[in-house]
């Protein structure tokens, strides 16, 4: 048997999760493992992912039928994506010591599936492997699928990007404008300096959304009509959703990927659509998508990251925000993601 700390979900919460006191969402706990079954893998959680996505799989009164993954039950320890070390295996395509891409959830040790866990081998040119959570990995599939299978971008294209400092949108705005080429990239970020950096990523123009002028710098940046945006890839919702339902051009197309504005908040304090008669008016087009749904041809999209990695035109290194912390820490670093603090893919690094 296998001793290992996990991290439970002991309360669902309504709005923003807490971790301490008599509603604290998560416990840590001590267990032991059951023994490894054929084809499976006992492995070691090394870095975590720490994805908005997660704060849906734990909101109460969520429908299971209506989410693309079983929500997290309370009592049971959180959903996670690892990259993880094999230290014992069951299964002849794994060996001990190999790196790997494992849904351990926030556990040190895990036992988990030989058939839904990835390798990790090595990556060229001496990049982490941490890649393989972030711009490698299923966040920039994310950013590819949802610009180039949902909303069909092209060069001739403007594009918007929200939250474009953020894990998907910094891949977003790389993807714009070095791999697809198109005519006007603007992002939005929560402060000047993220702001410096999504320009530095290729973005035309990047737009603080905390400062006071957002709006005129908006319009500033989308002068209607022939300047209005033909794409918006939409990672937050909200208010800058509607704002932006004022600023598509006529058959704009938005790639619904992320609400995270809404993710903190109870049901009487969403943030709601005014602008809907915009989407009727200007004929646009909404779809919302989960990668998981493309992974089919995630090769195809891989295969051009590389390329364009080889010919210097996607940057990646300097795209994590990898915080150091204990295995009691876990929730903690996770919270990050709410606060506005990394920039980039945010990587909890075990120590």
């Amino acid at each position: 048997m296998v001793k290992t700390r996990q991290w439970l979900l002991a309360k669902k919460p309504s709005d923003l999760p807490q971790l301490e006191g008599p509603d604290a969402t998560f416990k840590l706990t001590e267990t032991e493992l059951p023994d490894l079954k054929d084809n499976e893998l006992l492995v070691k959680a090394v870095y975590l992912s720490n994805d908005p996505a997660q704060r849906g799989w734990i909101s109460p009164g969520v429908d299971p039928n209506r989410l693309y993954t079983a929500p997290v039950k309370e009592g049971t320890p959180m959903h996670a994506r690892s990259l993880a070390q094999v230290v014992e295996s069951k299964s002849a395509n794994f060996k001990k010591d190999d790196w790997v891409l494992a849904s351990s959830g926030w556990s040190e040790y895990a036992n988990v599936a030989a058939a839904t866990t990835q390798p990790a081998p090595e990556l060229p040119g001496g990049l982490s492997r941490t890649h393989y959570l972030g711009a490698l990995g299923l966040t920039g599939l994310t950013a590819y699928m949802g610009l180039v299978e949902v909303v069909r971008t092209t060069k001739d294209d403007t594009v918007v990007v929200s939250g474009a400092a953020g894990a998907t949108g910094s891949m977003c705005v790389q993807i714009c404008k070095h791999i697809l080429g198109c005519k006007k990239v603007v992002g939005m970020a929560g402060s000047d300096d993220k702001c410096k950096w999504v320009k530095s990523l290729g973005a035309d123009v990047c737009l603080n959304y905390k400062s006071s002028s957002f709006q005129a710098d908006l319009d500033k940046a989308l002068p209607g009509p022939d300047g209005w945006a033909n794409v918006y890839f939409d990672n937050v919702g909200g208010e800058i959703l509607d704002l932006m339902l004022r600023r598509m051009a006529r058959y704009g197309r938005v790639a619904a990927c992320g609400a995270i504005s809404n993710y903190n908040n109870s049901p009487d304090k969403t943030l709601g659509i005014k602008n809907w008669f915009e989407v009727i008016s200007m004929r646009l087009e909404i779809r919302g998508f989960i990668v998981i749904d493309y992974l089919s041809k995630a090769g195809e999209a891989l295969d051009k990251f590389k390329k364009a990695l080889s010919e210097g035109k996607l940057q990646v290194e300097g795209g994590e925000h990898i915080v150091k912390a204990g295995f009691e820490d876990i929730p903690k670093t996770w919270m990050q993601l709410f606060s506005g603090s990394n920039t980039g893919k945010l990587v909890t690094a075990l120590q």
